[in-house]
């Protein structure tokens, strides 16, 4: 009998659905053996009531209300450290003895003149304003100077000329400033009154409009009389402070005054005694002290001598005239109280930062064990019965690599083993020596280039040598933009040793790469966090939460620094400035640093990778010799060979640790010793890991064009190479992919197959990669630049029109 079965007409009714209310049955079931939460794992939230809301918000305003004044009655006060003001002229027109003229008046307050070398500055005590204030000065020209009392100064004061604003070395001097960061500001213009009473009004209107690119929504304050000072001083005492991140994380000092004792030992080192005002962070005697452009330093002790500079007049003693009050200066103060000199704190050496900023490397780590005495019987027995064959090989081949190698006559050293050779990764050089000229020759490709275009200057002062140079940079450079990473293989050495390092890659994005393969030895040398965003966490969280021991901000202090050179010394008693940074954890450890940066727009000579350049990293300065890479999202990045000035790139060198976030400025030393801007950015991360991979591109021509083979000539010049990067798949120009299917004939022509019809103008190509590593040159001591001058900066950075 057959089965009934329904027909389409048949009723569906529906399914029925619990909805709600279940069972719980069925909700044991849906579980599935999931337990109820014991802990609540996020805050609850408490729903606030209007009026609520607004009472909380009120009362948030008011205590960030409360935190900027009492900063701003901190700093200068009596118990607070002084007011650091950096007055910076930016034109030639300005004239900065009678700015400070102005600002020193008998009747504001009491002065104090020190004069230290070049660099003139006095404190300003006015007990009317509860207010101390510490003016200095540094000329535009003189960029080290200006960018190194920024990175201290509490306020900028810039003197504008009041027909021109600024000329082409201010807008330079601004340009570094911008990428460095500034702290608080203000705008100052200087000869408005010389200029007629019908062009004083036209004159401000156009310096207003030309100041609102650099500086939009500031006024600007008038610097001629008595009474204008006195205005720029309450406007200076008034002010909101900026922030500026890597300074406000560590302890500062801007030494006042120094004193040098030479060690029993040798002369030329000894300690080094800096008396300041510590700023920022609470000074600990066991952490490093950083002296900028000078190097990293131990602490021996804290010294707490009464404050030389109160803000009462009357503690200080004076002459009996009060007239020559303005006389007295900071280091003569210095000596009247060290009669009340206290000690604070004395390094604990259990407590003490190291100084160690390398890794000593252990040449016998990593090695394996050694075999025993059967393992080695049995080696000698294999090696016996083995053949011996000579080959000419590359440095540094293995014997299992040899047996790879062809021999002239064409033949392996093994049996048929030539056919596997699609399955396996081609030889790469166990030790990479940076300093060998084959390493010479593969960082530095030769390309074939037209002949050189001498121009015809008659200027008795161009370098023909270095103007040589320039012009061949530049052609590398168009060259590097006309056919990117493309190289021409070499005819006098066999492409297989030429490119031994170099592998291939079925995807530049996809394909595995480890980074921990074939390191060089300075990889031994650096340190490296398990997790470095988390350290950093750590470490600021630290500074917030954790009460340090030490020098309060605001405390007179004075720093016994141990082993410190006497060019130190007297580099500070010729007037340069004496800055000091406390360092954080590990900072002063090496590692390597990866910095975004931007071309600055100007400066157009090419910059080639791995030329010296000068760094400009947050508090330190230094050399180094970078690596430029592209700032992408992937795990391995494409070499750059020049310095592009389209988009962002990733600086890879060697260098101390610092912790973000740090500015970033690059300068280049030019022949006649001044330095240019050329890039700015931020630090991005300490990551030793991540890969900059270089390319090679090998280029070959279509002899022959079939439906979907191809004769291509001209990528190599022997049988043996073609049959050596036989694996590597090919590509070309217009979009075709294909392989090498076998070499016709000993003159480097091979037979390919694509994937598509081939055009006659197509170029076949080959990919090509290795990994790159920056050059060890980290040198903190930096030489001091040749000063700016208008008529030579002019040619680097473009007049700005103000008009």
């Amino acid at each position: 009998m057959a089965a009934h079965r329904s027909g389409p007409l048949k009723q569906q009714n529906k399914a029925h659905k619990g909805g709600r209310h279940r069972g719980r049955g069925s909700a044991q079931r849906d579980g599935k053996g999931r337990l109820a939460l014991k802990i609540l794992s996020k805050k609850v939230r408490k729903e606030l009531s209007r009026v609520d809301q607004r009472h909380r918000a009120n009362q948030l305003r008011k205590q960030k209300k409360e935190a900027v004044l009492a900063e701003k009655r901190q700093l200068g006060s009596k118990d607070g450290p002084l007011h650091q003001v950096l007055v910076v002229p930016l034109h030639e027109r300005i004239s900065l003895p009678e700015a400070f003229r102005l600002l020193q008046d008998k009747d504001t307050g009491t002065v104090h003149v020190n004069e230290w070398g070049s660099t003139h500055s006095f404190m300003l005590l006015c007990p009317r304003l509860k207010h101390r204030w510490f003016f200095t000065s540094a000329r535009p020209g003189d960029l080290h100077t200006v960018l190194d009392m920024a990175k201290v100064a509490d306020t900028i004061v810039f003197l504008l000329d009041p027909l021109e604003g600024w000329d082409s070395t201010g807008d330079y001097c601004l340009s570094c400033l911008f990428a460095q960061g500034l702290p608080t500001y203000t705008l100052a213009v200087q000869g408005v009154s010389g200029l007629p009473p019908r062009k004083q009004i036209d004159a401000r209107k156009k310096l207003s409009k030309a100041v609102e690119k650099r500086f939009p929504d500031d006024k600007l304050l008038l610097l001629d009389t008595q009474q204008e000072a006195e205005m720029l001083l309450r406007q200076l005492a008034n002010q909101k402070q900026r922030h500026l991140a890597f300074r406000d994380r560590r302890a500062y000092l801007f030494a006042h005054a120094a004193d040098f004792v030479p060690s029993e030992e040798n002369n030329l080192v000894g300690t080094l005694k800096i008396s300041g005002y510590v700023r920022g962070q609470t000074m600990n005697v066991n952490s490093l002290l950083h002296i900028v452009g000078q190097g990293d330093f131990q602490m021996k002790q804290i010294d707490a001598p009464m404050d030389p500079f109160p803000l009462n007049p009357r503690v200080i003693k004076s002459q009996k005239d009060p007239g020559m009050a303005m006389e007295i200066c900071a280091p003569d103060a210095v000596a009247d109280m060290e009669e009340d000199l206290k000690v604070l704190m004395k390094a604990d050496p259990d407590k003490q930062e190291s100084l160690q900023t390398e890794v000593i490397p252990d040449p016998m780590e990593g090695e394996q064990t050694w075999p025993t005495e059967e393992e080695l019987s049995e080696a000698n027995d294999f090696l016996k019965k083995s053949s011996k064959v000579v080959k000419k090989v590359p440095k540094g081949t293995s014997n299992y690599q040899a047996e790879w190698i062809l021999d002239e006559d064409g033949e392996s050293g093994g049996e048929d083993e030539y056919d596997d050779m699609e399955h396996e990764d081609f030889i790469e050089e166990e030790s990479q020596d940076e300093g060998s000229e084959k390493e010479e020759e593969e960082e530095y490709e030769t390309m074939t280039m037209g002949e050189s275009v001498h121009d015809d200057l008659d200027d008795e002062n161009v370098d023909d040598e270095a103007e040589e140079k320039m012009l061949e940079k530049y052609k590398q450079e168009r060259l590097q933009e006309m056919f990117p990473d493309e190289v021409d293989t070499p005819r006098d050495v066999a492409a297989r040793i030429r490119f031994q390092k170099y592998r291939g890659l079925k995807s530049f994005r996809t394909s595995p790469w480890d980074p921990k393969e074939n390191l060089p030895q300075d990889y031994a040398r650096i340190f490296q966090f398990q997790n470095f965003t988390n350290t950093r966490k750590r470490i600021f969280k630290e500074i917030e939460e954790k009460d340090v021991e030490g020098a309060e901000v605001g405390w007179y202090v004075t720093l016994h620094v141990s082993k410190v050179p006497v060019s130190v010394y007297e580099y500070f008693k010729q007037g340069a400035p004496l800055i000091a940074f406390s360092l954080l954890p590990h900072e002063q450890k090496m590692s390597v640093l990866n910095m975004v940066v931007s071309r600055h727009s100007g400066n157009t000579e090419p910059v080639k990778a791995k030329e010296e350049l000068i760094f400009h990293c947050g508090f330190r300065r230094f050399r180094a010799s970078p690596l430029f890479s592209q700032h992408t999202a992937a795990d391995k990045h494409k070499f750059q060979r020049f310095l592009t000035a389209d988009v962002a790139l990733v600086v890879t060198i060697y260098g101390p640790i610092t912790f973000p976030p740090a500015s970033v400025l690059l300068f280049k030393q030019n022949s006649n010793g001044m330095h240019s801007l050329i890039a700015t950015g931020s630090l991005l991360s300490v990551d030793p890991d991540r890969m900059v991979i270089k390319r090679v591109v090998l280029s070959g021509h279509p002899f022959k064009i079939l439906t979907k083979m191809a004769v291509v000539r001209y990528m190599f010049f022997n049988r043996e190479d073609v049959l050596w990067f036989k694996p590597v798949e090919l590509r070309t120009k217009w979009g075709r992919r294909g392989h090498i299917k076998e070499p016709l004939g000993t003159h480097g022509h091979m037979k390919c197959s694509f994937d598509g019809k081939l055009k006659s103008q197509d170029t076949v190509l080959m990919n090509l990669y290795k990994r790159v590593f920056p050059k060890w040159t980290y040198d903190p001591c930096v030489p001091e630049p040749v000063p700016w001058m208008k008529s030579e900066i002019s040619l680097a950075v473009p007049e700005v029109d103000m008009e």
